[in-house]
Formats: C-alpha cells, structure tokens, sequence
C-alpha cells in the first residue's frame, strides 16, 4: 500500500492507495507547534483506525505547503513506517511543462492537482481548489502550466468578515435559502455561498476570454462541495484529486527510479 500525505495550511490529508485505488481518506489539524512524535502517534492512530499495520505500508509520498510542518510530519512519517517518504518538491518528475516566472515557486499542491487532472481529462483545463485559499490554475495543450489567481478562501472570507465587525455572527454555511435573505444569518451565507459561485463564474469567463477558448473545469477542496451546486457554470466536481495526483506522481518517479 501507498501512504499518500498532503500537509496543507488547514489540514493535513493522509490516504492510503493500493493500485490506483483509494483504500482511506482521512484529515488531521495542521498545528505548527506539534512535534514529530506527536505526528507520528496521529498518523499511526488513523492507520490503525483503518485497520492497516505499519508494515503494510510499502512506500510513501508527501508534498506540503507549509514549511514549518514538514519536517515534523516528514519525521513522523519515519518514526512509523521506517522507511523515507518520496517528496513533491522541484526536480520530481510531474509531466508539466511549467511556464512560470520562478517554476520553483509553484506550491507541490497546485502541481499534485494538475498532475490528477490531466490524467482524467483531456487540456486545456481549468482547476479549482477550494480550500484555505481558493485557487485557480489554467493547463494548456501539450501539458503547459499557464498559471493561475489566489483568491482569499470561503472560511477566511467569513472569518474576516464576523472578525471585523461587531454585530455579525458567525453562521454555519449550510445552503442558502434564498438570494435575498430575510434575516442576518440569512443574508450573511447568501452573500458567501452565492457572491463566491457568482465570483467563480466570472473568473471562469475571464479566464477563457484570455485562454482564447474554451475549457473544461474540475473543482475540488472541502469547501467545494458547497459552493460550485450554486454556480452556472458546468463543473465537475472531484474530491480527491490531491490523493489520485499524488499516486500518479509517485508512479512517474518510482517506475523511472526502478529502470536505472
């Protein structure tokens, strides 16, 4: 089996993958501040939760968007399985031809997701990912990695908003009822859940228009699954993308690895 771990800004997903297929999918709280033991016992924890021993794992792979977590987690890793994990950083093999002013600066998840995509749908492409940040990336013909925008994340959206001002609450974000909310709560997820669907759809045209054609869109992330039902866009929804990238990944540099 092939223990699959992203280290994201929020969550660090951890997925257990045995010839393409994902066995588990499970999330911990990334915390800076937790040592290598402390991610190690969270990690041998979920594997145990599954049902799967320590040397059932046969390999590893792991990319990370937080520095400071890494070698923590990365430690971890090895205290449990003993064996070093293969890492999403530059010089791996992905396939992407990455036309970037500093292709180095690209963040491993933003490769891993590109990665997933273009082994599932034909380019160019338009991807999603709604997470602590919602991101948009753009994937050309021939597996060119165009770029993309940033764009501040639902939470921290809503975060920022009830934060700054003193008679908004903080709300759930179950689905709105209406456009025109008829109570605060009401008009507070309305403006979230539809501003950021109406957001993407506009984004998406902009995007095209500079493209100069069309493209198929895939979305993933955990807010994803609340927000693209409300866009008019057509967008497939694909949930685990950074698992199905990470495989793929692990594939391209394993088999080469083997051939020398």
């Amino acid at each position: 089996m092939l223990l699959a771990i992203d280290i994201g800004n929020t969550n660090i997903t951890v997925g257990g993958i045995r010839k393409g297929k994902i066995l588990f999918e499970a999330r911990i709280a990334t915390e800076y501040i937790k040592t290598s033991d402390q991610y190690g016992v969270e990690i041998k924890n979920i594997l145990s939760l599954f049902e799967v021993q320590p040397k059932d794992v046969e390999d590893c792979i792991i990319s990370s968007v937080v520095p400071p977590v890494f070698n923590s987690v990365n430690t971890g890793i090895m205290k449990v399985i003993h064996k070093a994990p293969m890492v999403v950083e530059p010089g791996i093999k992905t396939g992407l031809n990455i036309q970037m002013d500093t292709p180095s600066q690209v963040g491993s998840d933003r490769i891993v997701i590109a990665v997933a995509a273009l082994a599932e749908y034909e380019p160019p492409l338009i991807l999603l990912d709604l997470g602590t940040a919602t991101t948009i990336e753009v994937v050309g013909k021939g597996n060119v990695y165009l770029g993309g925008c940033i764009i501040p994340g639902v939470r921290i959206s809503l975060e920022a908003l009830t934060s700054r001002t003193a008679q908004l609450p903080g709300i759930r974000l179950n689905q709105p009822k209406r456009v025109i909310g008829k109570n605060t709560e009401e008009c507070m997820r309305s403006g979230i859940i539809f501003g950021t669907a109406a957001m993407l759809d506009g984004m998406l045209d902009r995007v095209e228009e500079e493209l100069g054609q069309e493209a198929a869109v895939v979305a993933t992330g955990g807010m994803a699954q609340f927000v693209i039902p409300f866009c008019r866009r057509k967008i497939i929804l694909e949930k685990d993308l950074l698992l199905k990238g990470l495989y793929q990944i692990y594939l391209k540099n394993h088999l080469s690895k083997n051939k020398k």
